[in-house]
C-alpha cells in the first residue's frame, strides 16, 4: 500500500500509518480510497485491542485531492461519487468495528485530515502552533464531503455545527479542545501515544454516540420547539450574507438539516450528493483555481525574479503618520521589523504611533493580545520628526500626499540619510512609478509598493515596477510583502497601475448609470448582488468625490503635458454636480449617502430629484453586466498592455485588492467561466448600448476567434 501502512506494537495495538509516498503531505485520492480499502480488509483478519491513526509525515492530513476534484464534470461525476462514498466506507467500518480508534494528530488536520479524525472515537493533538483542525471546504466552495456534515451535526447538535461548517474556521489545538473538537492535548508524540493506549485499555468496547441506542441529536432535532423556528429562518439569514452567489453555504445548510432527519448512512449520502454537485460547480472551481492554485503561486515567489537571495528587512522608515502610514508602520511592527515614523512634526508621528495603540488596546479587549504584547510592539515603533532618525534603514516607504513635488523632496531627504543599498518605495495609488523615481539619484532601487487601506486589515500589496527598477529591488520588495504576511501582486507601470485604474472604472460605471437617470437604489443594490461588497456610489463617499476630482485633474494635467487629451468620463458631470451640491462624501457627513450621528447610512433622498428618470430604468442583469464586465475588460487591457504579465496577479488583484466578486475566481477568471467568446459578444452588445468603453482589446477577441482563453 502507498498511502497507508499498518504496523501492529508489543500490546497488539494496530497502528494505521498514514504515509503517502513520494509525497510531503497525505492527500484524500485514489490511491487513499485503495489503500483504505485493503487495510479494512486486514484488519478483518488480525485479532487487536484498537486503533491509533497517526501520520509519519510533518502534517496529519493534507485533505481532498484538488487537482482531481477540478477535473471532474458532469460527465464523470458517478466515478467520484463512489470515490467519494468509498472512503466513506472504511472510514465507517473503522468506526463501527467495535475497537476503539484514536486519532493521533502531530500537525495540520484540515477539511479531509479533519474529517478522519472525526470518524474516530477520541481525538489527541499535540499542544503545538503547526496543530490546525477544522473544515475549511466552504472558502474552496465545497463541504466536507467524508463525512464532516453529519459527524459534526451529530457530535455537536445542529445551532453549534452551522459555524463550524459554514465559517471555514481554523483552530489551534488550545482552541480546539476549549470547544471540545479535541479530547486531549499532548506535550510530544511520545506523550500523546501513550495517551492513546490508555485510552484504548479502558474502553475496550466502544461505539459512537450516534450509533448507541436512544441516541438523540444534542440540542433537539430540526423538528424541535427550540430549533424549527431557527431553521425556518436560517437559509433567509444565510442568503443575506452570501446573497446568492455562493452556493457552497446554502448546500451545507441543506445537507445539515435533511441529514439530521434520517439515519447516519443516509445522511452520509445525502451529503455525498451535495458534494458531488458542488463540486462539478463552476463556482468552487473558480474558488480552486484563484484561491488555492494560483495564490499558493504567489506564495511560493511565482512572480519574484530567479536566483536572487531571499532578503529580510529589520528596520523600515515611513514617511507620513498619516492613516496609510500609520498601517504601514502597524503591520511592520507587528512581524518585529524596527519601524521609523516620520512627519512634519512630532506630535504628528506620535498621533501615528497612537494608531497602533488604539488598534492594540481594542485586541487585548478582545482578548487576542496582552499588554506586555503591545508594550514591546509599541517599544518598535519610533516617532520623529528628523530625516536624520532614518539612517539604518534597510527599507523606507514614502506615504505622503498625492502630490509629484511633496513626494520629490521626501525622497530626496530621505536618500541623503540612507545607504546607497537601501530600498526606497512609494505607496502612491495612481502616480506612474517612473516618474516619481525622477527624483531618486537611484532609480534602480525605487519601486512602488501600493497597500490597501485600512493596512491593517487588508491582505494585498501591489508592486509596481519602473522602468528603472532592478531585478534585485523587486526580490526584495516581494521579500518584504511575504514577510509583513500579505499576499504581493506584482505589475508594470502605467496611470494608475492596475488596482486603482481597475476600481475606477467601478467607481465611474456606478455614477455614470446614476447620471443617466437609474435609480441609486438599483444600483448599489446590483453591486451587491453581484457579490461586490459595497456599492459604486457607497464606496465613492468613502474614497471622497474631491479626491476623486483632483486625480481626475491630475490626470488631465499630466497627459496634456504629453500632448494627449482626456476624453471626458461617464460620471464626471454628476461628481463635479454632487460638489456642487456640497456633498464630497462620507469624511463631509454627506455625500451620494447621508451619515446621520445615530442610526445607519442610508441613500441621500435628494438623488431622486437630482438625477432619476423613470424612463431610464434598467433591467437588474443589465446593471450587473455593466459593473461586471468593465472591470474584466479593463483587466483584459492591462494585460494587452503589458501592465499585468499573469492572470495569477490579475484574480488574486482583483478581489483581495479591489473587492471583486469572490464567485468569480477575479476578473480573468469571471471571462475564462462565461465563455471568451460569449463574452466579446456580450461586450459588443454593451458597447453599442453604453459606449465604446466597453469595447474589447485586440488580443481578447483574437482569443475568442482561436478558442483561447486566459
Amino acid at each position: 500500500m502507498n498511502s497507508v501502512r499498518i504496523e501492529q506494537d508489543q500490546s497488539g495495538i494496530v497502528h494505521l500509518i498514514l504515509d503517502k509516498q513520494g509525497a510531503s503531505a497525505n492527500l484524500m485520492d485514489d490511491a487513499f480510497r485503495a489503500d483504505m480499502a485493503k487495510a479494512v480488509i486486514e484488519l478483518g483478519q488480525l485479532d487487536y485491542p484498537g486503533i491509533i491513526i497517526r501520520s509519519a509525515k510533518s502534517t496529519f492530513f493534507a485533505g481532498g485531492d484538488l487537482v482531481k476534484i477540478a477535473g471532474v464534470t458532469k460527465d464523470n461525476a458517478d466515478e467520484f461519487y463512489q470515490m467519494v462514498e468509498s472512503i466513506k466506507a472504511s472510514l465507517r467500518a473503522l468506526e463501527t468495528g467495535g475497537k476503539p480508534v484514536v486519532a493521533c494528530i502531530n500537525g495540520a488536520a484540515l477539511g479531509g485530515g479533519w474529517e478522519i479524525a472525526l470518524a474516530c472515537h477520541y481525538r489527541i493533538a499535540l499542544n503545538h502552533k503547526a496543530v490546525k483542525v477544522g473544515l475549511p471546504e466552504v472558502t474552496l466552495g465545497l463541504l466536507p464531503g467524508g463525512g464532516g456534515v453529519a459527524r459534526t451535526v451529530r457530535k455537536f447538535g445542529l445551532e453549534q455545527a452551522m459555524p463550524l461548517l459554514t465559517e471555514g474556521k481554523q483552530f489551534s489545538a488550545e482552541q480546539a479542545q476549549n470547544i471540545g473538537l479535541i479530547e486531549a492535548l499532548a506535550t510530544d508524540e511520545a506523550e500523546m501515544l501513550v495517551m492513546a493506549k490508555a485510552f484504548i485499555e479502558a474502553n475496550p468496547q466502544i461505539s459512537q454516540p450516534w450509533d448507541q441506542k436512544g441516541f438523540r441529536l444534542p440540542g433537539g432535532s430540526p423538528s424541535s420547539p427550540k430549533l424549527a423556528p431557527m431553521l425556518a429562518v436560517a437559509p433567509a439569514v444565510l442568503k443575506q450574507k452570501t446573497k446568492g452567489v455562493l452556493p457552497a453555504p446554502e448546500a451545507i445548510l441543506s445537507a445539515m438539516a435533511e441529514g439530521a432527519q434520517v439515519d447516519f448512512d443516509t445522511a452520509c449520502r445525502i451529503e455525498s450528493r451535495y458534494f458531488v454537485e458542488l463540486v462539478t460547480g463552476q463556482v468552487a472551481k473558480n474558488f480552486i483555481n484563484t484561491f488555492w492554485f494560483q495564490l499558493n503561486e504567489v506564495k511560493a515567489g511565482a512572480s519574484r525574479p530567479d536566483g536572487i537571495a531571499p532578503s529580510k528587512v529589520t528596520k523600515v522608515g515611513v514617511l507620513g503618520a498619516g492613516m496609510m502610514g500609520a498601517g504601514i508602520a502597524y503591520s511592520a511592527a507587528k512581524r518585529g521589523i524596527e519601524v521609523v515614523l516620520k512627519d512634519i512634526s512630532l506630535a504628528a508621528a506620535q498621533r501615528g504611533k497612537d494608531y497602533s495603540a488604539r488598534l492594540l488596546d481594542k485586541q487585548i479587549q478582545r482578548g487576542r493580545s496582552s499588554e506586555q504584547q503591545k508594550a514591546a510592539l509599541l517599544q518598535r515603533i519610533t516617532p520623529t520628526d528628523s530625516a536624520d532618525a532614518l539612517a539604518g534603514c534597510d527599507l523606507v516607504i514614502e506615504a505622503v500626499f498625492e502630490d509629484r513635488g511633496l513626494k520629490a523632496k521626501v525622497t530626496q531627504e530621505a536618500e541623503a540619510q540612507i545607504s546607497e543599498s537601501a530600498l526606497f518605495a512609494s505607496n502612491t495609488s495612481t502616480l506612474p512609478i517612473t516618474g516619481l523615481a525622477q527624483a531618486s539619484s537611484r532609480p534602480e532601487n525605487f519601486i512602488g509598493l501600493h497597500f490597501f487601506s485600512p493596512v491593517d486589515k487588508m491582505p494585498l500589496v501591489e508592486i509596481i515596477c519602473g522602468e528603472q527598477t532592478s531585478d534585485a529591488s523587486l526580490a526584495r520588495a516581494y521579500d518584504f510583502v511575504l514577510q509583513l504576511g500579505k499576499t504581493p501582486i506584482v505589475v508594470n507601470d502605467s496611470r494608475g497601475f492596475f488596482t486603482s485604474r481597475v476600481f475606477g472604472t467601478f467607481t465611474n460605471e456606478g455614477i455614470a448609470m446614476l447620471g443617466e437617470g437609474v435609480s441609486a437604489a438599483a444600483i448599489e443594490n446590483a453591486a451587491l448582488l453581484c457579490g461586490f461588497p459595497v456599492g459604486p456610489l457607497a464606496v465613492s463617499d468613502e474614497v471622497s468625490l474631491t479626491l476623486m476630482e483632483k486625480i481626475r485633474n491630475q490626470t488631465i494635467h499630466d497627459l496634456a503635458a504629453e500632448g494627449i487629451e482626456q476624453a471626458p468620463q461617464g460620471g464626471d458631470a454628476t461628481i463635479d454636480r454632487m460638489i456642487e451640491l456640497e456633498r464630497p462624501g462620507k469624511l463631509a457627513g454627506q455625500g451620494f449617502y447621508d451619515y446621520p450621528d445615530s442610526g445607519k447610512k442610508h441613500l441621500w433622498q435628494g438623488l431622486e430629484a437630482q438625477f432619476f428618470q423613470a424612463q431610464a430604468q434598467l433591467p437588474l442583469q443589465e446593471i450587473k453586466d455593466r459593473l461586471l464586465f468593465i472591470m474584466a475588460i479593463e483587466t483584459a487591457r492591462c494585460v494587452e498592455e503589458q501592465v499585468l504579465t499573469s492572470s495569477r496577479d490579475a484574480n488574486i488583484g482583483s478581489i483581495f485588492g479591489i473587492g471583486y466578486p469572490t464567485w468569480t475566481g477575479g476578473a480573468l477568471q469571471f471571462i475564462n467561466q462565461y465563455g471568451v467568446e460569449p463574452f466579446v459578444a456580450r461586450a459588443d452588445q454593451l458597447a453599442e448600448k453604453f459606449g465604446d468603453r466597453f469595447r474589447v482589446p485586440a488580443s481578447l477577441r483574437d482569443m475568442a476567434a482561436s478558442g483561447q482563453r486566459y
